[in-house]
């Protein structure tokens, strides 16, 4: 069984910034596939971005060049960080790993 606890959303002005933690535990990190996802109110939950156990990374046309995915397995931790917010960026953003266990997700609100 793995845990997950996000951290890091809060509300941020258009063309803020953002980081975004998810810290793992009871699992070995290292070996995972992490993924962030985000769901907006009304809509279904959408991949963000994804980082494999080797590093190689993948994300949403709708955040490529303004979002990036990192990870530090010394830490069991990974990255999402957030440049050029958008007013559509607002969403809960959810942590997954091995596309099997979720975090309760952190709430990233964009406004002015």
């Amino acid at each position: 069984q793995v845990q997950l606890v996000e951290s890091g959303g809060g509300l941020v002005q258009p063309g803020g910034s953002l980081r975004l933690s998810c810290a793992a535990s009871g699992g070995i990190f290292s070996m995972y596939t992490m993924g962030w996802y985000r769901q907006a109110p009304g809509m279904q939950r959408e991949l963000v971005a994804a980082i494999s156990s080797g590093g190689d990374t993948d994300y949403a046309d709708s955040v490529k060049g303004r979002f990036s995915i990192s990870r530090d397995n010394a830490k069991n931790t990974v990255y999402l960080q957030m440049n050029g917010l958008k007013p559509e960026d607002t969403a809960v953003y959810y942590c997954r790993a091995s596309r099997t266990w979720w975090g309760q997700g952190t709430q990233v609100t964009v406004s002015s």
